[in-house]
């Protein structure tokens, strides 16, 4: 992602593009192909020597908006299914096609997913 003056360079020689374009050119998309809009408009205003309040109240490091964070929370959706999303399963290091033995723990309140071995036996680490 072009930051300061190659930013601003780089937005000006495209400046009769779209501006969809413009963040793509410059580099503001993530890993999965979204563009990046927020993280593009306040690298253009931090490169014209603006802080913004939350830049400055962030601890002065300097990065900037770090696009969707994930937050530990869901809710049970209308058709009653639960999702944890991709950010989770990612984080944890879980493979598509790998399956789970569900267990309920109503006194805690928890659900807890155990891996399933070949043979369709648990195996805890």
């Amino acid at each position: 992602m072009l930051e300061g003056k190659a930013l601003l360079d780089k937005a000006r020689s495209l400046s009769n593009r779209p501006e969809d374009q413009i963040a793509r050119a410059c580099g503001y998309v993530g890993p999965s192909g979204r563009l990046l809009k927020k993280s593009f408009y306040r690298a253009l205003v931090e490169a014209k020597g603006y802080k913004l309040p939350s830049q400055i109240s962030s601890g002065g490091s300097g990065g900037g908006a770090k696009g969707r964070q994930a937050e530990f929370r869901t809710r049970v959706h209308g058709n009653g299914n639960l999702l944890i999303g991709n950010a989770y399963t990612r984080r944890m290091g879980l493979e598509p096609g790998q399956e789970f033995k569900i267990e309920i723990h109503k006194e805690t309140g928890s659900i807890w997913l155990l891996p399933m071995d070949g043979e369709g036996s648990s195996s805890i680490d």
